[in-house]
């Protein structure tokens, strides 16, 4: 997918607040899920998957520039 194809998402207003909307749920689960695991393995890689998650909402500010 090229900047072009990502900038017909993002700056599509019902489609990219979906989209974030989405990733809001998906950030929720995984802190709940973090806080129900004692195991460093497991902490790091929730620790990832919210830091993923949130560089995706920053993508249109990319994106766009």
């Amino acid at each position: 997918m090229n900047k072009a194809d990502l900038k017909l998402v993002i700056n599509n207003k019902p489609q990219w607040e979906a989209i974030q909307e989405e990733l809001h749920v998906r950030i929720a689960m995984a802190h709940k899920s973090l806080e129900q695991h004692d195991e460093g393995p497991e902490i790091f890689r929730l620790q990832g998957e919210v830091r993923a998650l949130r560089s995706l909402l920053q993508l249109r500010d990319k994106v766009n520039g």
